[in-house]
């Protein structure tokens, strides 16, 4: 672990595989401006790093992913409120993690509240410890959202549910988001980063200039129309498969199929 004592942000590298932890506990892991600059930092140097392949983003204890901006700090700033609306990802955490060209696991420890469940949202796949819940309280404290959740979670959810949630303020379970699609999994607290480094280590395993331009191809086609998304697809997909020797393709057949075994040896034993 790159701890730096009291360092909001800590990075961990290993096996490919950067876990960042938003280090700020004892107050539920809010989103101070100390850590929304050390998390851009760290996102820019992780995605620079060649070495790494794929990010985990993980909160500090049990209690808290995170629970959004730090409402202290922005009481006693004039203007701080414009943090929500920053486009700068020194600023904004949101912008800071989808920067970063590699995948994004959210490893969702604990709740993630408002602007804590807009910085979820910007994770690629999120998994869940029985401890985590969402909420969004963004109509209770009378701020608009700024970092993407208005449009991003009816999108994961269906438009019904996440009116539902914008609009009472009221926290949805891990089991529960489990059930309405928003993670993928939902482990015990001991089994979350366990299962998050397989993930990871998986997403690892494949060439990283390839998985970079398929999770661009998946985000820009997620953020226009379907047909749209589709027009660019056969572009990119045309311009992308016409570089590739056959040869290339059926040695790495072979790989897959071999790997696709070892999978069902393992789940069989």
């Amino acid at each position: 672990m790159r701890d730096l004592g009291d360092d909001v942000v800590l990075l961990d590298i290993a096996d490919g595989v950067a876990t960042v932890t938003l280090n700020r506990p004892e107050a539920m892991n809010a989103l101070n401006r100390a850590m929304r600059r050390r998390l851009y930092e760290v996102m820019r140097a992780v995605d620079d790093d060649e070495a790494v392949r794929a990010v985990i983003l993980t909160g500090a204890g049990t209690r808290a992913f995170t629970a959004g901006l730090d409402l202290k700090e922005l009481g006693s700033e004039a203007g701080a409120l414009g943090s929500a609306n920053a486009t700068d990802p020194a600023v904004n955490p949101v912008k800071a993690i989808e920067g970063c060209r590699k995948p994004v696991i959210g490893a969702i420890n604990g709740v993630a509240i408002t602007g804590g469940f807009e910085v979820a949202l910007a994770c690629d796949v999120l998994i869940a410890s029985e401890n985590a819940r969402f909420a969004d309280t963004h109509a209770r404290v009378g701020i608009m959202p700024g970092w993407g959740l208005s449009q991003k979670l009816s999108r994961m959810i269906g438009i019904s549910r996440a009116k539902e949630l914008s609009f009472t303020g009221n926290f949805l379970d891990a089991s529960s988001a489990l059930a309405w699609g928003l993670v993928n999994h939902v482990v015990a607290a001991d089994d979350l980063l366990p299962l998050a480094r397989k993930l990871a280590g998986d997403m690892a395993s494949i060439d990283p200039a390839f998985l970079g331009a398929y999770k661009r191809l998946i985000d820009d086609g997620f953020a226009g129309s379907f047909g749209d998304g589709m027009t660019l697809e056969a572009e990119r997909s045309s311009a992308a498969n016409s570089a590739v020797a056959p040869e290339q393709v059926e040695a790495r057949r072979v790989a897959v199929q071999q790997r696709g075994r070892g999978q069902a040896d393992t789940s069989l034993g």
